[in-house]
């Protein structure tokens, strides 16, 4: 495959040089688009209609035969740490052992070959470096063997690599010999990428390489850095969304041990001192005065009842097609249903944390983001720089699930303020108390169905009318993700699924409610709430027609093969119809999102009113599994995550504050209650998709469905909790 680098010779020359005796490798993809999923060809133009720069990353050899990656992403646990560097790997023939891994700055050649900025997100990570991160491996590649070709004497033709060397009919020469060499050499314009059946890296389940810094403690997080001067913050903030600071008092907080400085930011009042401790017992003994503002009687309860009301109320309307109110007034049977999903928190199990360093024309920042762009641009509007004027060191993130991927840069923004207004170098550290209440939530929905079946039992009309926040409103993506008043992902997984595709009458609407409540994308954005209403009601749907549930998905996704590889793979490793041990049934769900398809069979027992979950078989078509060991801790990851959710967890409000706090009432999955899972990956050849977070969608209906097969009783509401008792 020759594959054209578009790279000019002054590009080239200018991003390639000698470094500690190396040689670096500028790659660059041109014409980046912006906000595109798996399998979209055109990109919208951004909001300023300006052409975004052509997204960069880099490469060094060291003399020592050292090979730096340098990643564009963030490493989250999802292993892109690992997977990235076997793209390169696998083209430049590099010996894996030599192979080192560093988080890039953030600058603008950086940027998310789809997206346009610099991001972490949307299970896109592999899929969108595939091409340009092999095109360095084999760019590289070809300099070394032109320079041992010099060197040699020899037509370049005569040589061949492996494991990190050039390979002449009687001569090796590694490539930390040809780094400077190769550094001074002509780029080629085209380099051939290696035929698939040739790979011996990609494709292969390979260890992580973060393993070993991760067990060590050499890795290093947010929390981790430490330098002379550098103080800590806690910020008080308002007990409600929207709520201001009136007056507070701090003599009390002044009066303790390490607390230095105590000032007022926008989002509060912030405790500087010389250690954590010292910063949270200054902040509990503050006395504020707080104006709790227009939302001081927020009620979950009374939200519920106001977006049913909504519900009844003609909406947008995100998908239609015939006239599904007339065929449901027609039909004999039909099926009606009402599914609520509450707000979530992220819950990343390193909490939120933000160190910043300004001196007079720079700052200095340290963080795990998901978005370096968003942050540096934020931070230098508050100070009156320049974007290239803000470095972001990229540390390890405990845990994002886009969390730390916000478009309003909120944690990174305060800690700026903070910093600014203490006059010193300050790391701002949210607790996990300030995690679980500071906002930024999966938003609740709720949706209502009427669905209208045939003689045979199948669906000839659906109605579907889904109401919640929308996360693209008041944000800079608004313009390319929220069309006709819909904002994509609030009806994604519902507005594209292909069980409506395949009746003749539906329509889905949209009520979009306006709130104080901050929302963000959270792991599967919008599928993790429809996936579970559309496969919950399929399952009502087979019950109506008393079909069996995989035999009845099998007849509605006939033509969506990828659905049924997946969920074939699925019901075929867990015995589906073979008896259980008594008291276990089944449960099943499938759903695409993020470009992948992945079933989930679920197996559950239900005893006194209590849920267990023994058993969960994945089986996912992600197109090509670059690295099958990730690909498996993130589908486990996965069923961790969507069981903590669908059994236990939400935010709630009462009297406006949010009723949660730490892991003890915000629960989430505890290891007693992890099932055995099993991963299968379906052989595919179809394009790639995503794989940190397909994974979950289906698994609070998997589960839900095997809870109604065990006991009649329908799950319409999450999380589980003690509904059954």
């Amino acid at each position: 495959m020759n594959a054209p680098l578009n790279i000019s010779r002054r590009t080239f020359i200018k991003a390639t040089a000698l470094v500690a005796g190396g040689l670096v490798i500028a790659f660059a993809i041109p014409q980046a688009k912006r906000f595109l999923l798996p399998g979209e060809t055109k990109a919208p133009a951004d909001a300023s209609g300006s052409k975004l720069p052509a997204p960069n990353a880099f490469l060094r050899i060291g003399t020592d035969n050292t090979i730096t990656v340098l990643l564009a992403h963030s490493e989250m646990g999802q292993s892109i740490w690992t997977t990235l560097p076997m793209l390169i790997a696998e083209e430049l023939d590099a010996d894996w052992s030599k192979i080192q891994v560093e988080h890039a700055g953030a600058a603008p050649q950086y940027v998310h070959t789809a997206y346009g900025i610099q991001i972490t997100g949307g299970s896109s990570t592999t899929w969108s470096e595939f091409d340009r991160y092999r095109q360095a491996g084999a760019l590289t590649r070809a300099l070394l063997i032109n320079a041992a070709a010099q060197e040699l004497g020899v037509a370049k033709e005569t040589l061949r690599t492996e494991n990190g060397f050039v390979v002449s009919a009687d001569k090796k020469i590694s490539y930390g010999e040809l780094a400077e060499a190769a550094a001074k050499l002509e780029t080629p314009t085209t380099v051939v990428l290696k035929d698939p059946k040739d790979w011996k890296i990609i494709g292969k389940a390979t260890k992580r390489l973060d393993s070993a810094a991760k067990i060590n403690g050499t890795a290093k997080f947010g929390q981790d850095v430490q330098f002379e001067g550098l103080k800590t913050a806690m910020v008080a903030r308002a007990p409600v969304f929207g709520g201001k600071v009136k007056s507070f008092d701090a003599s009390a907080s002044k009066q303790i041990k390490g607390v230095q400085n105590v000032v007022q930011v926008p989002t509060g009042v912030a405790v500087i001192a010389d250690n954590y401790w010292s910063a949270k017992q200054g902040r509990d003994a503050l006395k504020i005065d707080w104006d709790l503002g227009p939302n001081a009687g927020l009620d979950s309860k009374k939200m519920v009842e106001d977006y049913r009301a909504l519900a009844a109320t003609t909406g947008t309307v995100a998908a239609k097609a015939g006239d599904s109110q007339a065929a449901l007034k027609q039909a004999k049977t039909v099926v009606k249903a009402e599914y609520v999903a509450p707000y979530l928190a992220h819950s990343p199990m390193e909490p939120l944390n933000c160190t910043v360093k300004i001196d007079k024309d720079a700052c200095e920042i340290w963080t795990g983001t998901q978005m370096q762009t968003t942050d540096q641009a934020a931070a230098a509007k508050i100070l009156g720089l320049k974007p290239e004027q803000v470095t972001i060191h990229t540390l390890f993130l405990g845990g994002g699930f886009g969390r730390r991927a916000n478009p309003a840069a909120d944690f990174v923004s305060e800690a700026v303020q903070v910093a600014k207004a203490a006059g010193v170098p300050v790391k701002t550290v949210w607790s996990r108390e300030d995690d679980v209440k500071g906002g930024y939530y999966r938003p609740m929905f709720l949706h209502q169905a009427n669905i209208a079946l045939d003689d045979k039992g199948l669906p000839i009309a659906w109605e579907h009318t889904a109401v919640g926040q929308s996360i693209m409103l008041g944000t800079p993506f608004e313009t390319v993700m929220i069309k006709d008043g819909v904002d994509a992902t609030s009806v994604e997984g519902t507005a594209d699924s292909p069980y409506l595709k395949s009746i003749a009458n539906h329509q889905v609407q949209l009520h979009t409610v306006k709130a104080d409540i901050p929302v963000l994308w959270w792991r599967s954005v919008g599928h993790s709430h429809t996936a579970f209403v559309m496969e919950s009601l399929i399952d009502e749907l087979a019950n109506a027609a008393k079909r069996d549930p995989l035999e009845y998905r099998r007849e509605l996704l006939k033509d969506h093969p990828r659905h049924l590889a997946a969920l074939n793979l699925a019901a075929e490793k867990a015995d589906w119809g073979k008896p259980l041990p008594k008291g276990v049934f089944r449960g099943i769900a499938v759903h695409e999102s993020f470009g992948s398809f992945v079933a989930q069979v679920a197996e559950v027992s239900v005893n006194a009113g209590e849920v267990k979950v023994h058993r969960m078989i994945s089986a996912i078509d992600c197109g090509l599994a670059v690295n099958p060991e990730s690909l498996t801790a993130q589908m486990q990851s996965s069923v961790s995550f969507g069981l903590g959710a669908a059994l236990q967890s939400e935010i709630t409000f009462k009297d406006g504050q949010v009723q949660q706090s730490n892991f003890h009432d915000y629960q989430v999955l505890r290891m007693k209650d992890m099932p055995k899972v099993e991963v299968y990956i379906v052989p595919s050849t179809e394009k790639m998709g995503g794989v940190g977070e397909p994974g979950l969608p289906p698994v609070a209906p998997a589960v839900t469905n095997a809870i109604f097969a065990a006991t009649g009783r329908r799950i319409r509401t999450l999380p589980i909790g003690t509904q059954l008792a």
